[in-house]
């Protein structure tokens, strides 16, 4: 909760990325090796009143694999509009980000439509958060999240300016690479790339 920061890069080469997590000695956080799947809904007015600010309201269910017998967590989650972003000196997203736990999904949402909005994206992931051995002081918080999505694989760095810099080069990757916009963002330049109508950006089936 407060000031986040990240960016996103994109993966050509899953494997070649897992060895050179391996050679940092990047560790998975949490059960089922630090994989969940995410399932997203944005929330908005029928004119788009938060989008045209800049800002993002969702309800996130996180969901670890079966057999784990952890209960999904549901998140509310509310995003300032983007601050600095490639202007800031390092080419990283930053805004101020809201976020807590709640009980009931349905309720919140009935809530959300009794307000007049409604969930108008959908998008869903499986993420894998990592993070450095306790040895890489520089890296105390920094979060390393590999995303499958159906757009591709993505790594999104979070955390200090100079720890997402450095992780990202040890990776091999350099600014240039450095993508600050959204899955939204990313989904919807796709399909105007394909000439497609935007939809929801979720797998065709569950993998």
């Amino acid at each position: 909760m407060g000031k986040e920061r990240e960016i996103k890069l994109r993966v050509e080469n899953v494997k070649a990325l897992k060895r050179a997590l391996g050679q940092m000695s990047a560790k998975p956080v949490g059960p089922n090796g630090g994989r969940v799947h995410e399932w997203n809904v944005i929330f908005d007015t029928p004119q788009g009143g938060l989008a045209k600010h800049g800002q993002l309201l969702r309800i996130r269910r996180v969901t670890v694999g079966k057999g784990t017998g952890e209960k999904p967590r549901i998140l509310l989650t509310f995003k300032a509009p983007a601050v600095g972003g490639m202007e800031d000196g390092h080419g990283h997203k930053v805004r101020d980000e809201f976020e807590t736990e709640v009980a009931e999904e349905s309720a919140l949402q009935k809530i959300f439509e009794g307000l007049g909005m409604s969930g108008w994206f959908t998008y869903e992931k499986y993420r894998t958060t990592m993070k450095l051995p306790g040895s890489a002081k520089w890296a105390k918080d920094l979060l390393i999240e590999l995303d499958e999505t159906p757009l591709g694989t993505f790594l999104e760095l979070e955390g200090p300016a100079e720890a997402i810099d450095r992780a990202a080069g040890q990776l091999g990757y350099a600014k240039k690479d450095y993508i600050a916009k959204s899955y939204l963002g990313l989904y919807l330049e796709e399909c105007r790339r394909r000439g497609e109508s935007p939809k929801n950006m979720v797998f065709e089936k569950s993998k």
